[in-house]
């Protein structure tokens, strides 16, 4: 038996909570993952997985075996990338996950300038609003906007991604210039669910001073892009992600509304596993995503005249600092 093999195929059950799911990610079958797992546990002899109809759980020995295998298999890694003199072979498979936006209109440019560089690297990009466990989804490095949530991981801020308020020039033009924020609450304002929930959308003036004004929600989407349709068709307006809306603002499809009011621009934090060591080959994609993204992002970059550029590459040795366990 390939042990090696088997505690990769392992692990990746583990994080992914199925049996079916770690054999999509490793592309086998379902039927060779579950005869790997039998195999492992009697080559063991003992119980790794406690499985129900439903779902699994992880015995004792199960959970001490994931730890132990995590460690020996970014040993192994490691090993490799030490003896090897060539940074260009640099194989295995990294997931990245994010946000829908963001993970639609900045990510694809990234990962293809990445694999321009490692082109025998796989990568798998993971969508998803709601925020992802590392962990658990077996996620190596992860996007994330706004608030962090919980989980076992290291963070760095790499900078600000930038909202604006838009909407089509026909529908101002139907329904009349809006000067004011107090104006907003009398247009049908178009959002994605679970964000500002509270019919309050905070601005903030060119004077720093916040203040939030009264929105009228008339449409809510699960996905940014039916929104994005929406407000270009002139049904309402709404809040979108700068590099989602620049080219469109460029090409007159979009206007901004109340260009004296900035919407307030979401964290961005760039997470890996807190885990030891790190992977070699996560330590040097982070380092080029951090790189990348920078140019990506100061390329669609909204003009909003007094507004600050709101995004800052992160600096090398803060890279040096994300990459070692606190």
């Amino acid at each position: 038996m390939n042990l090696l093999e088997a505690m990769r195929i392992y692990v990746r059950v583990v994080e992914r909570g199925s049996i079916s799911g770690a054999a999509r990610d490793l592309n086998i079958g379902q039927p060779a993952a579950s005869e790997r797992i039998e195999r492992l546990e009697k080559y063991l002899g003992c119980r790794l997985l406690l499985r129900s109809a439903r779902a699994f759980n992880c015995t004792p020995d199960g959970v001490t075996f994931y730890e132990r295998s995590k460690m020996i298999l970014h040993a192994v890694e490691q090993a490799v990338a030490e003896v090897s003199n060539d940074e260009q072979v640099l194989r295995g498979t990294i997931r990245v996950a994010a946000p829908h936006c963001f993970g639609e209109t900045v990510v694809p440019e990234a990962l293809t300038l990445v694999r321009g560089v490692y082109p025998q690297l796989d990568l798998e990009l993971v969508l998803n609003d709601r925020i992802v466990d590392l962990v658990t989804e077996g996620v190596d490095i992860s996007f994330r906007l706004g608030q962090l949530g919980e989980g076992a991981f290291i963070a760095r801020q790499l900078g600000q991604v930038g909202r604006v308020l838009v909407a089509a020039p026909g529908y101002l033009s139907q329904h009349g210039p809006i000067t004011e924020p107090s104006d907003l609450v009398k247009h049908p304002f178009i959002r994605v669910q679970g964000m500002f929930g509270t019919d309050q959308l905070p601005l903030r003036h060119v004077t720093t001073v916040v203040e939030s004004a009264p929105i009228h929600t008339a449409i809510k989407a699960s996905h940014w892009r039916p929104m994005y349709e929406m407000i270009i068709a002139g049904v309402g307006i709404g809040v979108l992600e700068e590099p989602a809306c620049v080219d469109a603002l460029v090409d007159g499809q979009l206007v901004r509304i109340l260009p004296q009011f900035e919407a307030l621009p979401l964290d961005l934090n760039v997470l890996i596993q807190a885990q030891r060591p790190v992977p070699p080959r996560v330590r040097m994609i982070v380092t080029m995503l951090k790189k990348c993204t920078s140019e990506i992002l100061g390329r669609v970059q909204v003009d909003c005249g007094e507004v600050a550029n709101r995004f800052k590459a992160l600096p090398d040795d803060d890279v040096s600092a994300l990459l070692k366990l606190v």
